[in-house]
């Protein structure tokens, strides 16, 4: 009989992320699906209750906690003697949990601590005959396994986008608090200083997700490159829309060629084969080609669309659900005209 533990940790207003939310869908269809399986919830926050009211009809056996000021921020030593406080006092056996980057960085070193076995970037949990099996992607996204493990507990980190979204499960859910002794720590937290919205341009929760190719900062037309006019036009989008921005390896690494490029790109930005593999409802690609190291990353984009002057290009070739056979500048000065409401 397994035991589930879903692990979250609670962000500074006392919600829980949308990712959080999906992965806790997730682990409700796979305690239905296992026969005599149990589901608790444990969080790790500042203040854990609201988190915990806000799915307090998930179906959860029992309700843990780990709450105060030392776990209110991100940090290692803290969040790892919370999560194996959280492991011990539930004896999961698989412990499910978001792969947040708080977590992510975490549950590695707990999995080791409690003899477990972790798998990371989880694209889909299924149970078969009673055995839980996982789907993970290896030589750069271009192949997925599937695998299960007798070790126990089973750590799974689950990216975004794989369940659907939890919803109506508010209620008033009864929080057992988890006591923790935190070992002495040789940093201590003073404070966050978070980026503007202006600057903010990686939004994983967004519904769209744009991607600037090269061909942004190429000559153009009339012979000229129009970088500050293709900065404009990009940010104007991004911010009208709250859409998070990708970018194809060979626009990132034209900064490193010593060619001028878009101030606000870097790699982290980038998408693709030697890039991230992005989970949004919907994307848009400008400026790229369209061949196998960009749609490698985004192969898990619900509804893909991409703006290119080439009609041959890889987008073409059914790798896009619409190709705008046009010119990505005048397209996107119209969509912002529109979105504007000019």
């Amino acid at each position: 009989m397994e035991k589930i533990l879903f692990v979250a940790d609670v962000q500074a207003d006392g919600s829980l992320p949308k990712i959080a939310r999906e992965v806790l869908s997730g682990a409700v269809k796979l305690s239905g699906e296992l026969d005599g399986a149990t589901l608790t919830v444990g969080l790790i926050g500042g203040d854990v209750q609201a988190a915990a009211d806000s799915i307090a009809g998930c179906g959860a056996a029992a309700f843990l906690g780990v709450a105060g000021d030392d776990f209110a921020v991100s940090r290692y030593s803290s969040d790892a003697a919370a999560a194996e406080a959280l492991v011990r006092k539930s004896e999961a056996t698989l412990v499910v949990a978001p792969g947040t980057a708080r977590l992510a960085r975490t549950l590695p070193g707990v999995a080791q601590r409690v003899g477990g076995r972790i798998d990371s970037h989880v694209a889909d949990v299924q149970v078969d005959g009673g055995t839980v099996r996982v789907e993970r992607w290896f030589y750069r996204q271009r192949m997925v396994a599937a695998m299960s493990r007798s070790q126990r507990p089973w750590f799974l980190l689950i990216d975004l986008g794989v369940f659907d979204l939890l919803g109506g499960a508010e209620g008033s859910a009864p929080v057992e608090a988890v006591p923790v002794e935190i070992p002495p720590s040789r940093t201590q937290v003073v404070g966050e200083e978070a980026a503007s919205a202006e600057a903010q341009t990686i939004r994983p929760d967004a519904d769209v997700l744009f991607v600037a190719g090269a061909g942004w900062t190429k000559k153009q037309a009339d012979g000229q490159t129009h970088l500050p006019e293709a900065q404009t036009l990009i940010l104007g989008f991004l911010n009208e829309t709250g859409s998070s921005l990708g970018s194809s390896k060979s626009l990132v690494d034209q900064s490193g060629e010593g060619q001028e490029v878009l101030s606000f790109m870097s790699h982290v930005n980038q998408v693709g084969q030697t890039g991230s593999t992005p989970r949004h409802p919907k994307g848009l690609a400008t400026c790229c080609h369209g061949e196998e190291p960009h749609v490698v990353g985004w192969r898990f984009i619900k509804e893909r669309r991409a703006v290119n002057l080439d009609p041959g290009c890889g987008w073409a070739q059914g790798k896009a659900d619409v190709l705008y056979v046009a010119d990505a500048f005048e397209v996107m000065a119209k969509v912002n005209e529109i979105l504007g409401g000019g």
